[in-house]
């Protein structure tokens, strides 16, 4: 487990993301990260869930009509 600390920047607080692993999800200044909210905490993720679901979405209507939209791009 690693462990960070806040810190006071200007009116706000930050904390500082380890090397390896800014490395290992591939992470870069400006990435924009996503806070959800458990009722145990928060996860911070670079993936947005809400574009999360509408893949979900566009995948289960995608496989639904599969033969449907094949035969339209013809």
């Amino acid at each position: 487990m690693k462990t960070t600390r806040l810190r006071k920047v200007g009116n706000s607080f930050g904390f500082t993301i380890p090397k390896e692993l800014m490395e290992k999800y591939n992470l870069n200044e400006g990435v924009e990260l996503h806070i959800i909210e458990q009722n145990d905490g928060f996860v911070l993720t670079p993936y947005d869930p809400e574009f999360e679901k509408w893949t979900n979405s566009f995948d289960k209507t995608n496989n639904k009509y599969k033969n449907t939209l094949r035969a339209l791009s013809k």
